[in-house]
């Protein structure tokens, strides 16, 4: 660092110190004059990040850091700006509208800086500076914004998935998974977690996979109901797929599926009477021994 950049930020933290008020009420001010800036936060919100994230830009010119480093290695500078950012995207905002907000900062700190000296060459030095770190955190904001969007949307996605594939206890022992739509890679594996659990948690001796709302079978859907099967009789359950209708069963003898070693039904009352003389053998049969 040299020596002419270190009194710069000597000179800008102690203004930061001196006029934090005035700075984080300034930013504040500023954002609410600005409706976009400020969508999904209340304005208690937006005092907290101002108060947080000056307190900690003060920090980070305290520090030994080069000016290029501050906002990504200052854990308390990088904590704030990714918390607002976090904020901001559980709020709603959209990311370019989250990187102006931590940008309009600028104008807040130099306001106070202005105010401090007449200086116009010590103002220059202060505005590039000032420009650099706050430049690095609205980059910081857009990446996190992002990052915790699609965080938000993959745990979401997961939800519908996990709604879309219930997992139902029809009778004693008895399970079913009625599928509605489309059944890919990420939604399978949703299925056999959510089925292996629930055989565990009620002891369950039989699973029915009910494909009535599958709308068609190819050889992928083919393949990942194998699959499913195959990890519920690990489990020690036996698996019943119902819901094979003419149209279906007639593309999966055209593609030579080979679904011989599953127990299957035409409709799940079927599958469900089949599921109750199962878990009847297993209960009877010991009893018969004695």
């Amino acid at each position: 660092m040299s020596s002419s950049e270190a009194v710069v930020r000597q000179r800008l933290a102690k203004v930061l110190q001196e006029s934090a008020d005035a700075v984080a009420d300034r930013w504040v001010a500023l954002q609410l004059a600005q409706a976009e800036l400020r969508e999904g936060v209340s304005e208690r919100e937006l005092r907290e990040e101002a108060d947080a994230l000056v307190s900690a830009l003060g920090g980070g010119l305290e520090s030994e850091l080069p000016a290029s480093q501050v906002v990504n290695a200052h854990q308390e500078l990088r904590q704030a700006v990714i918390d607002l950012s976090l904020r901001r995207a559980r709020g709603g905002a959209t990311p370019t509208a989250t990187s102006l907000a931590v940008l309009v900062l600028k104008e807040a700190v130099l306001e106070a800086v202005q105010a401090t000296t007449e200086d116009g060459a010590e103002l220059f030095s202060a505005a590039l500076l000032v420009s650099r770190l706050l430049d690095a955190a609205g980059a910081l904001s857009f990446e996190t914004y992002v990052e915790g969007r699609e965080e938000i949307i993959r745990r979401q996605s997961r939800q519908l998935l996990e709604l879309s594939t219930p997992v139902v206890r029809l009778w004693r022992h008895v399970l079913a998974v009625p599928l509605i739509g489309t059944l890919d890679t990420a939604r399978t594996q949703v299925v056999m977690e959510n089925l292996l659990q629930a055989i565990q948690e009620h002891e369950a001796q039989v699973a029915i996979i009910d494909i009535t709302g599958v709308p068609t079978v190819d050889t992928a859907v083919a393949q990942h109901l194998m699959q499913t099967v195959n990890a519920v009789r690990l489990m020690g359950a036996d698996c019943v797929i119902s819901g094979i209708r003419p149209p279906i069963a007639q593309t999966i003898a055209q593609l030579g599926i080979d679904l011989s070693k599953i127990l299957t039904r035409a409709s799940l009352a079927d599958a469900l009477s089949e599921a109750i003389k199962l878990t009847e053998d297993v209960v009877v049969e010991p009893q018969a021994l004695r």
